[in-house]
Order: structure tokens, then C-alpha cells, then sequence
């Protein structure tokens, strides 16, 4: 699969890096040379220097012959012509084009094939939204994804001493609560990944993911921790794209909201058009102004600003002062690894979740949802089943006689509205939406070859 990306931003980089190492032909645009020139020189990838919207840059980016173009320059304008230009002039099959603007997005009919002729819209401030709003609503989980639109949910936690299953067999998860239909899917201790079984018995400070229906989400959480109830009092800094989506979606939530911002032009207009969050002008990182605002007694304290020095260190300074929960936004990688140290209690990172959302319109075969775990080491796979007996590899089988890759494990089936158990005798059927989870994404390209169906479907 031919793959342009338009871009070398952070989203347009770690595209390429994730994408070249699944042995995809990329070609790179930027106008940075000596960034194009770095790139290419630690990447099996070819770069073009040039503005993506020209024609002439796209052809010689290969838009002929490109099976998707990914804009995702720092210009919705940019994106958008891009993406016009390749389907008229190259008539390229899939675009995807990154939007920041709310106005945009707020007119999707501008992006159609009499419009844009965009395929899909990636918003990274909505992405990164969501993900931290399921944070704040999961306390305790430092990952909440959604499957099967939202009926199945796989969750990352932190096993602590005082879990009740700690220290215990996960087969013993049943007993402990039999009406249960969850899964553990994958475990990872000390940066080591264990395939787990009924043996595996789960240590204080695992990485336990596990999969199941919305409603029984706490419960199982409820057996790795103890769990207190969710919050209401939450603490934002910086008041940009995504702090004050946050803000917006929480209050019309319920939540008690406080959002510190230091520009005064930028408070005074956010706080025109929210209603019922305070809006404080000043700097996060004044431990007195925290005081002041009594941090130690904050729920959640998210540091959002475009900055991961700045949204760290107030972060860690909320955590000192008493804050029961802090999320900082991260970029930088070196930065994210801090989590694992125990400094701080997550991070969300923009350029994964949004790298994430992307792969899930790269992958062949019926991709539904994508989702990177672990800074990327890891997927989280939903797939649609077609075909039938003489089409298909899985169809009219039990899972135990599907040879999955190394490292691979099914997580749950949702058919016909009901969440089905990955028990071994579990036979798929087409149109059964399939969730797996991958410690390994090397072998992604052998899951898509597994679901894919022959040329004798139609």
C-alpha cells in the first residue's frame, strides 16, 4: 500500500515511523528540508521537500499511483486543498485530512466530493478530549478505549496491593464475581509483556488490560484497586483548543470546573462562552495561587497547554500539594516514560491518540476501530467478519481453531447487540465484530491477511 503523508509535524512523523515500520511504502512531504533529511536518513521512507498543496509537489510525491494521502500539515486550509487536489487531479481512493478549526467541523457538508473530497476528518483536539474525559469518569484506569460504538470497553489499570484479586490467579476473577463477561487481555510487568492464562497471578504495579461490557467496567476495576467514588472537583491549566473543549464537555457534565490561563485576552474570551466554569488568569506553576484555589482538594488537575515542561512541573507540583489525580498532556516521549517512574499518575499524548485514530483507516481488511496502547507497542483491534465457509479464514470456525499470531489474543465478540465472551468454542460468524489485542504489532499485517476474504467474495 502507497501512503503519502503530508506533514513532518508530530502527527505527520509518528505516522511514518509507525507506518514504515508495518513495511508500508510512505513518502514524506514537508517544506523542512533538513528535517525531511534526518528523517529519511533514520526511516525506510522517501521525503519530497515542497508545499503539499501544489500539484506538481503531489505528483512527485507519487499521487498517481498513492492509495491514501494523509494531510495533516498545521494548515486546515492546507489539508483540505491537498486533499481536493488529489482526488481531482489523481483521483487517489481514501483522504484524510487533519481539522482543527471548530467552524470547519461544524460544516461537514463542505467536505464531500462536491466540496474538499474528504474522506475522513481527524480532529486531535476532539480525540484528546475524549480520552481524558474518560479518564476523569474511569478514576484509576490510565486507559479507557471504546468498541462495538461504545458497548464494549477495554480498560488499562494499575494493579495495587490492596485489589482483592492481587496476589491471586485471574481465574479466581470469576469467583470472586461470577456474573461477570470480561476478559483479561493482555498484562505487562516492568516493561515486560505476560500472555495471560488462569495461573497468571497478578502482582502489585501490572499493567492489566482488560476488556468488558460498559456496565461491568467497575466492577472488574473494583478487583485490582480499591476505587473510590468519581470525582466532581476538576482543575484545568491552559485554556487553548483543548482545554476549553474539556472544560465545555465537563460542565455541561455537572463537573465543578476551575480553568487557569496566563493570557488575559485568551481568559476573557473563553470565559465569554463558558457558562459555568471559573476562569482564573494567572500562572499554574505559583504554588500559591494553587493554594489559593485549593488544590488539595481537586479531583482530577489536567495540565494542557502546549507546553510539556510546563504542563510536568504543575502537574507534579498539584500532586505535592495535595491533588488526588493529575493528567499532564505529552508529547515527547522521554517525557512520557516519567509515568512509569511513578512521578506522575498518566499522560496523554496527542500525537499517539491521533496517530491511533489514523491507523484505523490504514489497516486493511474492515478496520472499525484502532487503537495504540503502550506508546505504540501494543493495538487494540475491532474488525468486521465477512464472507462465509469457502471466503473466509474464521468464518463457520471456533476461535480455538484460528492460528493467531504470536503474541495475539481475542478479547470479545459483539453480535447482534450482545457481548459475547471469547470462550474457545465461541464460532465466528459473518458480520460479528471481533476485538483482539496485540503486544506485538509486528504482526498486524498477519491479523489483516487472517480477516481478509478471497477474490471469490463479492
Amino acid at each position: 500500500m502507497k501512503i503519502i503523508i503530508l506533514g513532518a509535524g508530530q502527527v505527520g512523523t509518528s505516522a511514518a515511523e509507525m507506518l514504515a515500520v508495518d513495511n508500508y511504502e510512505i513518502t514524506l512531504v514537508d517544506t523542512k528540508a533538513e528535517h525531511l533529511r534526518a528523517l529519511q536518513d533514520r526511516l525506510d521512507i522517501r521525503t519530497v521537500v515542497g508545499s503539499a498543496s501544489y500539484p506538481s509537489i503531489l505528483q512527485q510525491a507519487g499521487a498517481d499511483d498513492a492509495d491514501v494521502v494523509l494531510a495533516v500539515t498545521d494548515r486546515d486550509e492546507i489539508n483540505m486543498a491537498a486533499c481536493r487536489i488529489c482526488r481531482t487531479m489523481f483521483n487517489t481512493p481514501t483522504t484524510i485530512a487533519r481539522i482543527r478549526s471548530r467552524d470547519y467541523l461544524r460544516t461537514p457538508e463542505i467536505f464531500g466530493d462536491n466540496g474538499f473530497s474528504v474522506d475522513v476528518r481527524i480532529s486531535p483536539e476532539s480525540i484528546v478530549t475524549e480520552r481524558i474525559s474518560r479518564m476523569i469518569e474511569h478514576p484509576g484506569a490510565i486507559q479507557v478505549l471504546d468498541f462495538a460504538d461504545g458497548e464494549i470497553q477495554l480498560v488499562g489499570i494499575r494493579a495495587f496491593h490492596d485489589g482483592p484479586l492481587v496476589g491471586q490467579r485471574l481465574k479466581e476473577l470469576r469467583q470472586h464475581i461470577p456474573d461477570i463477561n470480561a476478559r483479561v487481555a493482555a498484562v505487562f510487568r516492568q516493561e515486560r509483556s505476560i500472555i495471560p492464562s488462569g495461573d497468571t497471578i497478578i502482582e502489585p504495579d501490572d499493567e492489566v488490560f482488560f476488556i468488558a461490557p460498559r456496565s461491568q467496567i467497575r466492577p472488574v476495576m473494583s478487583e485490582l484497586r480499591q476505587l473510590g467514588k468519581s470525582g466532581s472537583k476538576i482543575m484545568l491549566v491552559g485554556a487553548g483548543n483543548i482545554g476549553f473543549r474539556l472544560a465545555l464537555f465537563l460542565e455541561n457534565k455537572g463537573y465543578v470546573v476551575k480553568l487557569i490561563e496566563r493570557d488575559p485576552k485568551r481568559a476573557a474570551l473563553v470565559s465569554e462562552e463558558l457558562q459555568e466554569t471559573i476562569v482564573l488568569v494567572g500562572d499554574a506553576a505559583d504554588d500559591e495561587l494553587l493554594r489559593q484555589e485549593n488544590v488539595d482538594t481537586v479531583d482530577v488537575f489536567c495540565s494542557l497547554t502546549d507546553n510539556d515542561e510546563v504542563n510536568i512541573l504543575s502537574a507534579m507540583l498539584a500532586k505535592r500539594m495535595g491533588a488526588k489525580r493529575v493528567i499532564p498532556l505529552v508529547n515527547r516521549t522521554a517525557y512520557i516514560d516519567l509515568m512509569d517512574e511513578g512521578l506522575l499518575d498518566m499522560t496523554i499524548s496527542p500525537r499517539v491518540e491521533t496517530v491511533g485514530v489514523l491507523l484505523t483507516h490504514v489497516r486493511r481488511g474492515d478496520m472499525v476501530s484502532v487503537h495504540s496502547l503502550r506508546r505504540g507497542a501494543a493495538e487494540a483491534i475491532e474488525v468486521i467478519v465477512h464472507g462465509d465457509g469457502r471466503t473466509s479464514q474464521v468464518v463457520g470456525k471456533a476461535l480455538r481453531e484460528i492460528h493467531l499470531p504470536p503474541g495475539a489474543a481475542f478479547g470479545a465478540v459483539y453480535r447482534d447487540e450482545e457481548v459475547l465472551t471469547a470462550r474457545a468454542d465461541l464460532v465466528l460468524e459473518s458480520e460479528d465484530h471481533v476485538i483482539l489485542f496485540l503486544i506485538d504489532k509486528q504482526y498486524i499485517r498477519d491479523v489483516e491477511k487472517l480477516f481478509q476474504v478471497s477474490a471469490l467474495f463479492i
